[in-house]
């Protein structure tokens, strides 16, 4: 019978494995759902999107099984990966690579929600967070294994996944978008970044990057303001090139399509693209342009017909071909005025944030206006060599702006325009600082003093915990009685002070000043007409 007993009480191995890694790694099984949460929500809304425009279509070219490959694909082609269109008129695979970067919004997004609630774990019920690593492994292993699967599918349709690109980019936007998520769970603290800054920049330019406190740095606002200003203004060229050719744009729309649900197909396309167009905007307003096939370039002196492109609509705001005229050189106003942006934010800089330097000399001020817009340089390239990629073989392998020549022009223009606005900045907030008349001199050579104490960083922010709708509170309990003895005889006053002390507010203290009515007020007081004993008293 006790062995019968042992046997039954004793648990199975792999139940006892299971709750030891659940007790120590109380994320990772989170992780892991939240992962897989993420990779399935993104691909039901590709798969949802292409099923509406599949049933709408009057005339569709394949079943249901042609159009969920289509969206698994394209899914894929979301995170950066290129595709291969393989049933081509010449019968030879055409690569596909120029992916929307509006849709690339949706997989980020839904990874970085995913690592921040992972990691954040049980803090609305009190609970400490999740560790860090063990919230990103289990977020990253958890989009993989739901992402591995969506490609072995997608190879059997027609636009088929390059294997290499996938295992590059899929991975890469997992880890990337995770990190930034669990970083924003943890209040954005600035180790990391200062690990990443110190093994990259040299100790002297890294507080333009990453300021004493945690924030960005002078340099690093400026190069984000620079860039932003750039693509902004490469949006508003792209409407109105639009504008000028709106007749175009409309024949473009009949010609690829007919039906409602044919031009819906075409509008969300061009919807998704806008972002690429406007940094092709960019590039075209900074000189390099873009290329619409190998040795077709777009520049404002001049571009050639292109006779192989589709007449797609946001192709009808290319430039007509011909030489540049003053109209198309009007754009150059675009970099300018990124520039003097970049040189406002590192001229004011130079003087109210200038951190352990104190007030900055022309020589920082114009070396910081230099490195900002190197910043901006890699902003941009960055975003062309995302915005471009090949559409086909042969004429088609290169489309889009070539992103070291948009980086090397825009680190040309914002500097030389940037160092000139910094320093003018600089000697205008100087003068006003100092009074434009007669008070005080203004030194011509402001040096900072060698040791000056940082300021304390703050404390990450901590999200505080969100209470319960329905939660009970905690009620007040009077204290305990003190026990009793068998043989003591109980007595009413002995466990009637509680009742006494919430009166006392009422009826004030007794004159003894215990504020109680209990056995000790009882005592005999002293005679006030008695004769005082208290002298000395003759020996016995």
């Amino acid at each position: 019978m006790a062995g019968v007993i042992q046997t039954t009480v004793r648990r199975s191995m792999p139940a006892s494995l299971l709750l030891r890694v659940r007790h120590r790694s109380p994320g990772l099984a989170c992780g892991l759902v939240g992962g897989a949460l993420a990779a399935g929500l993104g691909l039901a809304a590709f798969t949802v999107l292409v099923m509406l425009l599949w049933v709408s279509s009057p005339y569709p070219d394949s079943g249901p099984g042609g159009a969920l490959h289509v969206a698994a694909a394209l899914w894929l082609l979301a995170h950066g990966a290129e595709l291969v269109r393989v049933d081509t008129l010449s019968g030879a695979p055409s690569p596909m690579g120029v992916p929307p970067l509006l849709l690339a919004a949706v997989p980020v997004w839904l990874l970085h929600r995913a690592a921040r609630d992972t990691a954040e774990g049980g803090a609305r019920d009190n609970a400490p967070p999740v560790p860090g690593r063990i919230a990103w492994a289990g977020v990253v292993l958890g989009y993989l294994a739901v992402a591995a699967p969506a490609a072995l599918y997608a190879a059997g349709g027609a636009l088929r996944p390059s294997w290499t690109w996938t295992v590059t980019c899929v991975p890469l936007v997992a880890v990337v978008a995770a990190g930034t998520g669990v970083w924003t769970a943890y209040g954005r603290p600035s180790g990391p970044l200062e690990q990443v800054l110190g093994a990259v920049l040299p100790r002297g330019v890294r507080h333009l990057v990453l300021g004493p406190d945690g924030r960005p740095g002078v340099a690093a606002r400026a190069a984000a303001a620079g860039a932003t200003v750039l693509v902004a203004g490469g949006a508003v060229l792209l409407t109105v090139s639009l504008g000028w050719h709106l007749g175009e744009t409309r024949r473009a729309f009949g010609r690829l399509t007919e039906g409602w649900s044919g031009w819906l197909a075409v509008a969300l396309l061009c919807v998704a693209l806008l972002p690429n167009a406007a940094v092709w905007a960019a590039a075209y307003a900074l000189g390099p342009g873009f290329l619409l096939g190998v040795g077709v370039p777009v520049t404002p002196l001049g571009g050639q017909g292109a006779p192989l492109l589709p007449p797609f609509p946001l192709l009808a705001a290319v430039p007509d071909p011909g030489a540049g005229t003053a109209l198309h050189g009007t754009v150059a106003a675009l970099p300018l005025t990124a520039g003097a942006v970049v040189g406002w934010y590192v001229g004011r800089g130079s003087v109210t944030g200038g951190g352990r330097f104190g007030i900055w000399t022309t020589g920082r001020t114009a070396g910081a206006a230099a490195f900002a817009a190197g910043l901006s340089g890699v902003l941009l390239a960055l975003l062309a060599g995302l915005a471009g990629g090949p559409l086909g073989t042969a004429a088609l392998a290169r489309f889009g702006p070539v992103w070291w020549q948009v980086g090397l022009a825009t680190a040309v223009w914002l500097g030389l325009t940037a160092a000139v606005t910094a320093l003018t900045v600089r000697a205008w907030c100087l003068r006003r600082s100092y009074g434009r008349g007669g008070g005080e001199r203004r030194p011509d050579r402001v040096v900072a003093p060698r040791r000056r104490p940082v300021p304390p960083r703050p404390a990450p922010r901590a999200r505080l915990p969100r209470g319960r709708w329905f939660e009970r509170k905690p009620g007040r309990r009077a204290p305990a009685p003190a026990p009793v003895a068998d043989d003591e005889p109980y007595l009413l006053l002995d466990d009637d002070r509680d009742h006494d002390d919430r009166d006392q507010g009422d009826r004030g203290a007794l004159p003894d000043g215990t504020g109680s009515l209990g056995l000790r007020d009882l005592r005999p007081r002293p005679d006030p007409l008695a004769p005082d004993d208290t002298g000395p008293r003759p020996p016995a």
